[in-house]
């Protein structure tokens, strides 16, 4: 196995990265504008002056803590990126960081901040 992709490789990886991010960063957004910028009951749809169920309120409180995790995990994977994106400038991507051979590209295709290889990622997932 080669031990390092060549520059247009690594090119090629940074734009699918860099378009990866930038899809993110707009879900990032779009969960936080909706969850985080109306109050409960705009949120419920629920514009009245009336008061409204408990388990509405349980159900609303729910939603918002769940789009807040999905925000959470979305900012997690953008600094997965983040750091993948800095591999690539470094020479660094794609390189397992167990066992120093190279991810192939399928995987790095499916899963772009792959930091280690399929043998390595069982060996791990085993223990």
């Amino acid at each position: 196995m080669k031990k390092k992709f060549n520059k247009r490789q690594l090119a090629g990886f940074k734009k699918l990265i860099l378009r990866r991010k930038e899809e993110v960063v707009k879900d990032i957004k779009h969960i936080s504008e909706d969850t985080l910028k109306k109050t409960q009951k705009e949120a419920s749809g629920d514009i009245s002056g009336y008061t409204y169920h408990m388990a509405d309120v349980a159900t609303d409180t729910y939603d918002r803590e769940f789009s807040l995790g999905l925000a959470s995990n979305e900012r997690e994977l953008l600094y997965e990126l983040d750091d993948a994106l800095k591999k690539t400038d470094e020479g660094t991507f794609g390189i397992c960081e167990e066992c120093k051979n190279m991810i192939t590209k399928t995987r790095l295709k499916a899963v772009l901040y792959a930091r280690l290889c399929v043998k390595c990622q069982e060996k791990k997932e085993k223990k």
